[in-house]
């Protein structure tokens, strides 16, 4: 597997050429980042140049579609997809992931018709590309309730969900916050077949009842107490070997450098990796 990273928990990173940068002079293999806007920035033939000499791959590019909210805003983000499903193509990158807010404020039975066709248009998009689409269930409890209505929240409605698009190149994004709040085991993520994993996020948890636990509060790799070894070995014994990617969203911005915020996940994903 990958070690990798997403710019969530690095700071104030000036640009991707830094993030890039950063990553490889830390030993990681692979980054998060929106392909389209790496290119926007510097060139195709530069960009490709840029992680080449690094020797680093893009793990995973954001899905640029609003598909959460009005028609309007779907119609108006599913034009920017081809375009964005074309560079993460150029540059190597066949993973391409979004989130599932655990509750909604439209009616749930509706609104799950209306996500089946709207992911199952934007996955065929992906697919023209040979691009995958992961889909990520969000499990802190405090979000289950931030909206009028219950929505996806667990493992199996995730696989449900993804078996009513249809689509073969849809399936999940595994977060271990996300496992660890949902209450989820070794033996789950071992049932899962190598071709249901699209990607990975690694993330560690305060030390707090998991009903307490938020969203946004999350610790760097090694330093709470999600069993993450176990974890990864789960996910390996899948068959997975892409990148598990580190995301620790925080409430408040960190003070300290990305160089050393780096350094820190660096030593985070060591403790961990050392155990597998």
């Amino acid at each position: 597997m990958l070690r990798g990273l997403t710019r969530a928990g690095l700071g104030n990173l000036e640009n991707d050429k830094e993030f890039i940068s950063l990553a490889a002079s830390y030993g990681f293999q692979s980054v998060d980042l929106d392909a389209k806007g790496l290119i926007d920035a510097y060139g195709l033939e530069a960009s490709k140049k840029l992680l080449l000499q690094q020797n680093i791959v893009i793990g995973s590019t954001n899905l640029p579609v609003e598909w959460r909210q009005t028609d309007k805003e779907f119609q108006q983000g599913i034009t920017h997809l081809p375009a964005a499903a074309q560079a993460a193509a150029e540059l190597g990158c066949t993973s391409c992931c979004t989130y599932i807010l655990p509750s909604t404020d439209f009616k749930s039975a509706s609104f799950m018709s209306v996500v089946v066709k709207r992911l199952r248009i934007c996955a065929e998009i992906l697919g023209a590309y040979g691009i995958r689409l992961g889909l990520e269930f969000v499990g802190p409890v405090h979000l289950r309730t931030a909206w009028k209505n219950p929505f996806i929240w667990t493992l199996d409605e995730t696989l449900e969900l993804i078996d009513a698009i249809g689509a073969p190149n849809v399936g999940i994004l595994l977060d271990s916050y996300h496992w660890y709040t949902t209450g989820l085991t070794n033996a789950d993520i071992e049932k899962l077949t190598v071709n249901q994993i699209v990607h990975v996020h690694i993330n560690d948890a305060h030390d707090i009842p998991v009903d307490e636990l938020k969203d946004n509060d999350r610790l760097y790799p090694g330093e709470g107490v999600i069993d993450l070894a176990g974890f990864l070995r789960s996910v390996r014994q899948t068959g997975y070997n892409g990148a598990v990617a580190q995301e620790v969203l925080t409430p408040e911005q960190p003070t300290a450098t990305p160089e050393e915020l780096v350094q820190r996940s660096k030593v985070g994903f060591d403790r961990v990796f050392r155990e597998l």
